[in-house]
């Protein structure tokens, strides 16, 4: 029976173009995730979009001179453009500047606040001595007063876990410019937590099959829980829609609040946009269906802390009790998949600091099935993993290209030659059936893998596969049976038929273990093997226009009919299954074309002249 997944994204940044290491975290996984649900019949729905609120993006319009609004513009349409190029299935990659999602956004505040939970309280906050302008707690850093980290930010610690406020840090500095920070009185809505403690940490204990480093910072959170501040003194982000407020163009809901919400505001989108605007319900209200949310480590606390607790309130769960809204009550996720980070001579790729290679330079050079099999195989699932131009060129020469690209290479090429068509094989020998069984049950195993986010294991999985058919071939010897079939050998010729047969079948399983992993070489290889029409569907870039029916409120709301563009991609005309699709004997072959291109080995001393590591 079909379920129902909906499949969150993180929203990036559109304060710059992306660098691998995120698209390491939030982009890959999530679109492998995506890919094999949809070959198992399930109902997907991946939305996400670029985050285009908060300090970051003000910070860096003003050091490109040109407005907010302008820079969000240039970055949306890049990384757009940059993930698109990297097949990342969405249903909809779309903005936060949009009218249906400050529209959404108000929506949850309103129902949040009519409920109790959030509530006004005057607090400290940070500015710049030289700007005037309010410092984030995000770009604050200092000593973490509980642990001694020295790295820790204003909202939390990530050594210790615990959250923070700015004025907690020992030491604190600006992150833009290194000086001390002010802290002066100001009236912000907070998020009640503690009001909703309880049903949190009764949903957070339920969780039994998250990954352990994820559950378990969670679960630490709930140690020293608080109300959190859900505004911010800005200028540049969703109004709040509360009289007395709403007009105060000062004042913004936190770029926090209004990003967690852009899952439930992207579905609507979507629904609007396919003509049909309840369906995002089947997602959302439905609790038979199940909730996938995709990160970076550092954006956790967001997900399984804020993002339910915004939830549970909305549908008045929590001490204060309460209504639920029009939107109705929504599901709490099913799990957080949290990857670590991916790292560059043990320091985290970063724009700022110089540490990047970026998604747009990679895709160019290598096409996007080079980074997404590293990123599989060798990404930062459960740990930081360092990148190095050493064991990139390591796994794409000797796996990708020996063993994987190989392996379809002298295989088409050993069948074309010898028939010009997928062979009829004859009886199959022990050696054929074992090899056969042991593909077919690959599926088993690799669904389980894929099943609980164990990507890795996956394609690690599919790959032994390989590495079993190549042993096969090297067994059978193929070349020797061609060889006497010339010479008139005809039981010969039968059993090459049934080698190649057998070796052909196992080349299709393993280019369906691999489907969601390498959507673009799975599509060369279903048509190598004979096969027409579309195997794995790819997104698609959209032009469209800002026509929600929503009516957001307040200063600074989005104006009608802007123009931008989205990811969106029809998914259900592919042929690609879970499943074995026996190969059908007579199917014609051509000469097979090399896939998997290697690369040059100095690479791995040097890298490509364009990666650079500034600073």
């Amino acid at each position: 029976m079909s379920q129902s997944y909906l499949i969150s994204v993180a929203w990036p940044y559109a304060n710059g173009p992306r660098h691998i290491g995120h698209v390491a975290g939030f982009g890959v996984p999530s679109d492998v995730f995506a890919r094999f649900q949809r070959m198992c019949g399930n109902e997907v729905l991946m939305v996400s979009g670029t985050d285009e609120h908060g300090t970051p993006l003000l910070v860096q319009a003003e050091k490109e001179g040109v407005t907010v609004q302008e820079l969000a513009d240039r970055y949306n349409r890049i990384i757009v453009e940059d993930l698109a190029g990297l097949g990342l299935s969405y249903d909809l990659f779309t903005r936060t500047t949009t009218r249906n999602h400050y529209a959404v956004v108000q929506e949850l505040f309103r129902g949040l606040y009519e409920n109790g939970y959030m509530v006004t309280q005057t607090t400290r906050g940070a500015i710049s001595p030289t700007t005037g302008r309010t410092l984030p707690d995000r770009y604050i850093e200092g000593t973490c007063p509980i642990c001694g980290a020295t790295d820790a930010r204003g909202d939390q610690c990530d050594n210790c876990g615990n959250q923070l406020d700015p004025e907690d840090l020992i030491d604190p500095r600006s992150k833009i410019n290194g000086e001390t920070p002010e802290f002066v009185d100001t009236e912000h809505f907070m998020l009640d937590l503690p009001a909703v403690a309880e049903e949190l940490t009764a949903w957070l204990k339920e969780r039994k099959d998250w990954r352990p480093n994820v559950l378990k910072f969670s679960l630490n959170l709930l140690e020293d829980i608080r109300p959190r501040a859900m505004s911010r003194d800005i200028d540049w982000g969703v109004p709040i829609p509360i009289e007395g407020w709403q007009d105060n163009n000062a004042k913004k809901l936190y770029v926090w609040f209004d990003a967690v919400v852009g899952y439930l505001s992207a579905s609507i989108e979507w629904a609007h946009r396919t003509g049909n605007p309840e369906a995002w319900r089947t997602w959302w209200n439905d609790p038979e269906a199940v909730s996938y949310y995709f990160m970076g480590k550092d954006n956790i606390t967001f997900h399984s802390q804020i993002w339910p607790a915004e939830l549970l309130g909305y549908a008045g769960k929590g001490s204060k009790g309460g209504t639920v809204g029009e939107l109705k009550e929504l599901n709490l996720p099913t799990e957080v998949v949290s990857s670590e980070f991916l790292t560059m001579s043990g320091s985290k790729f970063s724009s700022s600091k110089g540490v990047v290679i970026y998604v747009r330079d990679f895709l160019k050079e290598f096409g996007p099935d080079a980074l997404r099999y590293f990123i599989a195989v060798a990404g930062p699932e459960t740990m930081d993993t360092d990148f190095t131009w050493d064991e990139f060129v390591r796994r794409i020469n000797s796996e990708l290209a020996n063993e994987w690209g190989n392996l379809i290479s002298r295989t088409v090429s050993m069948a074309h030659k010898n028939f010009g068509e997928i062979p009829q094989p004859g009886e199959f020998q022990q050696e054929d059936q074992a090899l056969l069984d042991e593909a077919q049950a690959a599926y088993d195993t690799v669904a389980a893998a894929l099943s609980r986010s164990k990507f890795k294991a996956g394609i690690t999985e599919a790959m032994r596969i390989a590495g079993k058919a190549n042993q096969y071939i090297a067994a059978t010897e193929p070349w020797k049976l061609a060889k006497l079939a010339k010479e008139g050998d005809a039981a010969a010729e039968q059993r090459l038929a049934t080698v190649l047969y057998t070796a052909l079948q196992v080349v299709a399983d393993i280019n369906t273990l691999m489907t969601p992993y390498l959507p673009f070489s799975a599509q060369k290889v279903f048509e190598t093997l004979g096969g027409e029409g579309q195997w794995a569907a790819q997104p698609d870039v959209v032009e469209v226009v800002d026509d929600s029916p929503l009516k957001p409120v307040g200063a600074g709301v989005p104006e009608e009919g802007r123009s931008y563009p989205v990811i969106m991609g029809d998914y259900t005309q592919q042929q690609a299954v879970w499943k074995r699709i026996d190969l059908k004997p007579g199917v014609p072959l051509s000469k097979p074309k090399p896939l998997f291109a290697k690369l040059d080995p100095e690479l791995a001393q040097t890298g490509p002249e364009w990666a650079r590591v500034d600073g």
